[in-house]
């Protein structure tokens, strides 16, 4: 019997954030998520920390500047904890619309007060988490509030159409990452991206297109690149004087690529839309005859790549060893502390 490959809808949902409200935010996302899958979407991306919004402030004021500790606090505030009611209402989205969903949002831990990573959040049809991965170096500007993510963000995630994966914004051009997440035979690769704002707009966009090219045509993936729209109202609350407003862009330039780095749907425009694609998962077998990277053109035996996938913990407890020969192992021990309490 021959193997058959399967076809399905792709979206990446082009949108500006309810800027810095959590709740908002994420009932617009559930709608969209409805809305692409009414449209027979099963594979969704949006753009990168989504909910509830990139921190875009820096752009504009130095980090010292009070628009900018205002919104740095507004930003934990509003940042999501995973699990929690914001990932279940997504997780139940995701469950009614039948499909995948990669959601960019920026994470906090529980834990702490005052730390937050730039994740991307899977979740599965049947309304599971399947997977949560941190955007592994921030850039720029984000290093100002993001955290730095560890060897478990550079995996793959199991799905009905194989393995799904995901990196964030400059990630897509980082070789080594692509290579990891390929090495693991990601076929569906989810990109999420920042509105590009800047007066050299279209070179943005250009750069933005050109990684995702590249990085379909590397790893013989389908990628599903989605960017954020920057809105009037996102000016407004960022208190943007005329003059920049004059030289600002919108962002825009979501696409789908094909596993050859052929463009199948996009660049996009600078308007909120959902971008659709039909693909048929067959392609990746054509691209990699031609060139498998991560298989028969390689050699291994003389360059490899290893990945430390072990999780970056701040503290590691280690439990003392029971004492030896009646003799207390420490000031902390059972045995020591009667001892002084004897004495």
């Amino acid at each position: 019997m021959s193997e058959t490959y399967p076809r399905l809808r792709v979206a990446a949902v082009q949108a500006a954030p309810v800027f810095l409200d959590r709740e908002a935010t994420t009932r617009k996302a559930c709608d969209l998520i409805l809305e692409a899958g009414a449209n027979g979407a099963r594979f969704i991306v949006f753009p990168e920390c989504f909910i509830p919004a990139f921190p875009y402030w820096f752009d504009f004021y130095p980090a010292s500047d009070p628009i900018c500790q205002r919104a740095n606090r507004a930003l934990f505030a509003n940042s999501v904890e995973v699990p929690s009611p914001t990932t279940d209402r997504l997780a139940s989205a995701a469950r009614q619309a039948g499909a995948y969903v990669v959601m960019g949002l920026n994470e906090r831990r529980a834990e702490i007060m005052g730390t937050m990573y730039n994740a991307q959040l899977f979740l599965g049809p049947d309304g599971r988490l399947i997977g949560k991965r941190r955007k592994v170096m921030p850039t720029m500007c984000e290093r100002l509030v993001h955290g730095m993510g560890d060897g478990t963000g550079l995996a793959v995630f199991p799905s009905e159409f194989g393995p799904m994966g995901g990196l964030i914004c400059g990630e897509n051009g980082n070789p080594l990452f692509k290579f990891v997440l390929a090495a693991q035979g990601e076929r569906l690769h989810a990109a999420g991206w920042p509105a590009k704002t800047s007066s050299n707009f279209a070179r943005g966009i250009e750069n933005m297109v050109l990684r995702a090219r590249c990085c379909s045509m590397e790893a013989n993936s389908f990628g599903v690149h989605a960017a954020g729209i920057f809105s009037a109202e996102m000016c407004d609350l960022l208190e943007l004087n005329e003059a920049v407003r004059k030289d600002l862009r919108p962002g825009g330039g979501s696409c789908v690529v094909g596993p050859s780095g052929e463009l199948i749907a996009g660049p996009a425009g600078g308007e909120e839309m959902i971008l659709y694609a039909e693909v048929d998962l067959g392609d990746i077998v054509a691209a990699k005859l031609r060139q498998d990277f991560t298989g028969h053109y390689n050699r291994f035996d003389l360059i490899g790549v290893t990945l430390n996938a072990a999780p970056a913990l701040p503290l590691r407890i280690i439990s003392a060893p029971a004492s030896v020969g009646g003799v207390p192992e420490g000031p902390g021990s059972a045995e020591a502390r009667t001892a002084a309490e004897a004495g």
